[in-house]
């Protein structure tokens, strides 16, 4: 028994040696293919198609692409002056205007609470005259 599985185990060995010797063969000759063509960046890609075309066009969309680089670049620091300017001097010119408007309300708050005060509480609400005291006599007939 002890020969049948001694004869066993070397049989499972012998098998699995010969499927990773052969493992091995057959990657080492994939990457070997693979090795042929050299690596190539996106940028250098893109750099090798533009010999296909003409000097004139490539220096026609350099010359674009520059100039709307720099147009970009103009129009952005002069939106950023403008909106400067333009934040700046509107809160120079109305925030005097704001703090009057504030402290013409606060003033007529400060009346209304002294005439509540000194009046009673109709008076604060209606604004106007107090209510008369007496209600007017009624005229006698001779």
């Amino acid at each position: 028994m002890e020969s049948q599985e001694g004869s066993q185990s070397l049989d499972q060995e012998n098998i699995l040696e010969k499927e990773t010797s052969t493992k091995p063969r057959k990657q080492l000759e994939i990457d070997e293919s693979e090795d042929d063509e050299p690596d190539e960046t996106l940028a250098e890609r893109l750099w090798g198609l533009t010999e296909m075309f003409p000097e004139p066009v490539r220096n026609i969309t350099y010359a674009t692409f520059s100039n709307t680089q720099s147009g970009i670049k103009k129009a952005y620091t002069f939106s950023r002056s403008a909106m400067w300017i333009v934040f700046s001097t509107s809160i120079i010119l109305f925030a005097p205007v704001i703090f009057e408007v504030e402290r013409a309300q606060v003033e007529e708050m400060q009346k209304n609470q002294q005439k509540q005060l000194l009046l009673g509480p109709n008076s604060a609400i209606s604004g106007g005259v107090p209510p008369p005291i007496m209600p007017p006599m009624p005229q006698q007939r001779s």
